[in-house]
């Protein structure tokens, strides 16, 4: 379900991006698909990234120094910013302790309006580890007494070719489980939507996904006919499915993660389909098939 703005008193500047706005993880897929629609329509922004030097040319953008687990950096990289886009931060067991430093610096810059981008059915017991530790954030972001927004996105639909592998063969306990995969670039767009209209949102909860909720199989099954190359879905057990990733020998709950992507997925948690991406950005959100076919051309 999504919330609704609890109050739409935060924030200054207008809505056509006149306020300040900064936007982590520009060299991303997703923060980077921000900062060029930021910088195609003209907003300036503030790029805070761990390696300035890596930041992508755009107009009117400017690149800080600002590490998450770096609270003093980061202070110094939003002093003055009004509106932050919190891009979560690359998986690691030390994330949420990261997340909370980045809020707390967010807090003591003066910042007026935090997006932060969670994932979809965010709690405290999510079948899905990750969503946990989302959850965790959102509760600290809360705590601190920023106005805030949170995106809470469903699986990548652009990541679905890379599940099946080199062998085109997605594995996993998903069973008949179904899930509501979203693109990239409407993710990017209600990002963008929100971001220059912060205001309205304060205080919202919105669930983001595509149009439709699939199985493994019909999500092979459209990998089949776009790409032209044969992927299926075989179903493991959980047991399984530990079993089949124990030669990557990573770390205990980076496995726990990826198994539970699909048992999350198997107890219909990723199934729900909204129409934020549409009340956000004016557009219908994007089937799979087209994802896959734009990626491949």
């Amino acid at each position: 379900m999504t919330e609704q703005p609890t109050r739409s008193d935060a924030g200054t500047g207008s809505a056509d991006g006149a306020a300040t706005i900064a936007v982590t993880g520009a060299t991303g897929r997703l923060g980077g698909r921000v900062a060029r629609r930021l910088a195609d329509a003209g907003v300036p922004q503030r790029l805070v990234l761990r390696d300035p030097a890596r930041a992508p040319q755009l107009a009117g953008a400017t690149a800080v120094a600002g590490d998450y687990g770096d609270r003093a950096a980061v202070r110094a990289a939003l002093d003055g910013v009004e509106r932050v886009l919190m891009v979560s931060a690359p998986e690691a067991a030390d994330r949420v302790d990261l997340h909370r430093a980045f809020v707390d610096a967010a807090a003591e810059a003066g910042v007026r309006h935090l997006v932060y981008i969670s994932f979809f059915g965010a709690s405290p017991n999510a079948t899905f580890t990750l969503a946990r530790d989302h959850y965790a954030t959102e509760q600290h972001i809360r705590a601190s007494g920023l106005a805030h927004t949170f995106l809470r996105d469903n699986m990548y639909a652009d990541l679905m070719p890379s599940m099946a592998g080199q062998d085109g063969v997605i594995r996993g306990p998903a069973g008949d489980g179904r899930v509501s995969v979203v693109a990239l670039d409407d993710i990017a767009d209600a990002a963008v939507a929100v971001l220059r209209s912060a205001p309205e949102h304060a205080g919202a909860v919105y669930s983001l996904t595509g149009p439709e909720a699939l199985t493994l199989d019909e999500v092979t099954a459209i990998l089949t006919e776009v790409t032209g190359r044969r992927a299926v879905y075989e179903r493991e057990t959980v047991e399984q499915a530990y079993q089949s990733r124990a030669p990557y020998n990573a770390p205990d709950w980076m496995v726990d993660a990826w198994v539970s992507t699909y048992t999350a997925i198997a107890k219909g948690e990723l199934s729900d389909v909204t129409d934020d991406v549409e009340r956000l950005t004016g557009h219908p959100a994007t089937p799979l098939a087209d994802v896959v076919r734009a990626a491949g051309s």
